[in-house]
């Protein structure tokens, strides 16, 4: 594995936050990273009411900056936690898999042509599953050997259109979903929502037009509520997170809007905690010229299973993309924002299943 040497990070700046420099002058930032405040209350953009007076401070702690990836491209994305507690994430643009050893505070890189990875998963064996959009496929990486198996890659004779998030259920049943990247698929296949059993069958579940953009996707605690979130960022398209009941055959049915981020950034990837809490990274800070504004604040969003916002930690950069628990306890958010990987304490854990057995 190539070693990167991590460099200060950079940030962008925040409301109430003049400069970097004046940041860093109100910090006790030290070797271990940057702390960043949870900016809740006072917000003036866009309505805004919704983050005044949240309690977050009992859900979150401070932001950390973790790393800084440096480079011309850099978009960070998935990531992921093994069972020593190393942060895998993707930078999708130089296809590369980066590994975070948040202990010895040392980035290397994992995997050189990742095919443009992006989601990521460790199984409960400590192998690494991981989507490679430009593929069209989703792999397995034995944890011992280092050997790439191809666990799908093409429904009904065609070939995947970018996978791009998973989630595993304990009977062995895959979740994930899949975006073309264009309007018109070049093979045929469309926005869906896979489910690839242990027998290795695969069922397209949801698909467009029922689903407009599938994204982040995860399971609750006790396994019966599928959360889905889509993030069009077309005129009068889905921006939400849904949810649906599972079937005892890994079916979905009894679909409703948990979370409706029209007209702002929808969320893009999300975890969920031991009491089935979802942790979504969502918003903007600037425009980026689609029919996005920016009514959805660009943070941590921290949403009870009934829909309600809990809590928010705004994050420094665009664009905020995923999160995932890890630590001793799982009491560690990681998040990937832009060219940051960034930390938040959390006071519940993240669901048992994000710390793989071996």
């Amino acid at each position: 594995m190539r070693r990167i040497t991590p460099t200060p990070p950079t940030l962008s700046c925040l409301p109430g936050l003049r400069s970097r420099r004046a940041f860093l002058k109100s910090t006790a930032a030290g070797a271990a990273g940057l702390m960043l405040p949870c900016l809740v209350a006072g917000c003036t953009r866009g309505p805004g009411d919704r983050y005044i007076g949240l309690p977050s401070s009992r859900y979150l702690g401070d932001v950390r900056i973790e790393t800084n990836v440096v480079g011309e491209q850099v978009f960070t994305e998935g990531p992921a936690v093994d069972r020593a507690g190393h942060v895998f994430f993707t930078n999708i643009p130089v296809s590369k898999i980066l590994k975070w050893n948040p202990k010895a505070k040392q980035l290397t890189v994992f995997r050189e042509n990742s095919h443009q990875s992006n989601g990521l998963l460790f199984d409960p064996e400590g192998n690494l599953l991981a989507c490679e959009g430009e593929a069209g496929r989703v792999t397995r990486t034995n944890r011992l050997t280092g050997e790439i198996t191809v666990l799908a890659d093409a429904f009904d004779g065609l070939p995947l259109e970018a996978p791009n998030d998973l989630v595993l259920d304990a009977e062995g049943r895959l979740y994930f979903t899949s975006r073309p990247t264009s309007s018109v698929p070049r093979k045929g296949n469309v926005n869906a929502v896979y489910r690839l059993d242990p027998d290795g069958a695969l069922h397209q579940i949801l698909r467009e037009p029922e689903v407009h953009r599938p994204n982040g996707i995860v399971l609750s605690p006790d396994e019966e509520t599928l959360y889905l979130i889509e993030t069009d960022v077309g005129e009068g398209r889905n921006r939400n997170i849904s949810a649906y009941d599972v079937l005892p055959d890994g079916a979905v049915t009894n679909h409703r809007v948990l979370v409706d981020f029209y007209p702002g950034r929808s969320g893009d990837g999300m975890c969920i905690d031991a009491e089935g809490n979802l942790y979504v990274a969502a918003g903007l800070h600037t425009l980026r010229g689609t029919s996005e504004t920016l009514d959805t604040r660009p943070g941590i969003h921290v949403i009870s299973p009934d829909g309600e916002l809990l809590a928010f930690a705004e994050t420094p950069e665009d664009t905020i993309t995923n999160c995932t628990f890890g630590g001793e306890d799982l009491r560690t958010l990681y998040v990937t924002c832009g060219s940051l990987l960034l930390s938040i304490p959390t006071t519940i854990p993240g669901k048992s299943a994000y710390r793989p057995n071996v």
